[in-house]
């Protein structure tokens, strides 16, 4: 199995391509910490290896814990995250803060406490770890209207993305960024529904991608297993698009 051996961790995984990738890594053989602030959903994550953990990704305090608590990792995926609708003449100033902590300064806070761990293990056993971060294609790739929190900060991530990446290839790290397109999930499902029009809404969706469909979490999470696997050893640094042709 692809995955076979490795500790993962996986933020977000209580719903939509949190849950599905930890689904899909366990499948491969993989330990996975599955976390999210969601309770009950990870309560209903159960399947052979997996393991789950209540954990805000905003909470320094809570991921100090869980760093000294878990084994050193292989892998970290994370992959909370937040979608903030409007212009920058629509954003309230909460709203861009809120996207700026959960979209970057946890990705900041859990590299911080994990990454220490994923080195120390690459330097006593050799081989390679590989950090995953959730951007988006709406960021420094393409912009979207009415995403300007979003598309700053999923841009912030890349950025992140490829200081870590830089920093620590040599001590065999890896880290690249996954830029979905627009993927079937209850978060989209959410924001579909508080539209003015979601018969529209959900058309409008579907019509910007050039496959004429909404990805599904299962397009998504194939390239989720190969960045955390060792089939992507010479991948780093690399904002990787999953976007169904969008940016062709």
């Amino acid at each position: 199995m692809r995955l076979q051996g490795k500790t993962l961790l996986i933020t977000a995984a209580a719903q939509g391509i949190g849950r599905a990738s930890a689904l899909a890594c366990a499948r491969e053989g993989a330990r996975v910490i599955a976390t999210d602030l969601n309770a009950e959903g990870l309560a209903t994550l159960v399947a052979p290896g997996i393991e789950t953990r209540v954990l805000d990704v905003r909470n320094d305090a809570a991921i100090a814990a869980l760093a000294a608590e878990l084994p050193e990792l292989d892998g970290l995926f994370n992959c909370a995250g937040f979608v903030a609708n409007g212009s920058v003449l629509d954003c309230e100033e909460a709203a861009w803060d809120f996207s700026v902590d959960l979209n970057v300064k946890s990705m900041f806070r859990m590299s911080r406490a994990f990454l220490p761990g994923m080195l120390a293990k690459v330097a006593r056993e050799g081989g390679s770890a590989s950090l995953l971060n959730m951007a988006s294609m709406a960021s420094s790739i393409k912009g979207f209207a009415n995403r300007c929190a979003y598309g700053t900060t999923k841009a912030a991530v890349i950025g992140l993305t490829k200081s870590i990446a830089a920093d620590f290839v040599k001590q065999g790290l890896r880290c690249n960024a996954l830029c979905p397109g627009t993927v079937d999930t209850p978060s989209l499902r959410g924001r579909i529904a508080a539209a003015a029009d979601p018969v529209q809404a959900e058309k409008d969706f579907v019509a910007r991608q050039p496959m004429g469909r909404l990805a599904t979490v299962d397009d998504i999470t194939p390239q989720v297993v190969y960045l955390l696997s060792d089939e992507s050893r010479f991948v780093t640094g690399q904002a990787v698009l999953v976007d169904g042709g969008v940016t062709i």
